[in-house]
């Protein structure tokens, strides 16, 4: 590992996703935000819509991921571009359902905490490309 202004920046050849707490720390946060948001908005419609929310936004990055791209390990197996897809699943269900369940002001935080997750994995997705 070399030192690069002051931090450490992986090998080409690391195993993992240069992945530190504080990239990682806000996508978690969406995640709970999409957890929550996208059955809030889907139960006044249906229940059972609630419950699949939860199920796929929960279920589907548990099951499948890049090996590599987060510490524990998927069970399958995926490509980077469907694991990137599949991880900007979370703040678009977090952004959407929040605008349709709460009010204005709290779904643009969540939209603003949403982009600035995604702008924080740019180098984890970077590395999961170039992998």
């Amino acid at each position: 590992m070399r030192v690069d202004s002051g931090r450490a920046v992986p090998p080409a050849h690391a195993t993992t996703a240069p992945d530190s707490l504080s990239a990682s720390a806000p996508r978690f946060l969406v995640e709970i935000i999409a957890w929550v948001a996208a059955p809030w908005a889907l139960a006044a419609h249906s229940i059972w819509l609630a419950i699949l929310a939860d199920v796929l936004l929960i279920g589907l990055p548990t099951v499948f991921g890049m090996p590599g791209a987060k510490k524990q390990k998927n069970p399958v197996s995926i490509p980077a571009v469907p694991a990137i897809a599949l991880e900007l699943l979370q703040p678009l269900a977090a952004c959407v359902a929040a605008f349709a369940a709460w009010p204005t002001a709290i779904a643009w935080v969540v939209a603003v905490a949403s982009v600035a997750a995604c702008v924080l994995q740019l180098r984890r997705w970077h590395w999961m490309l170039t992998r």
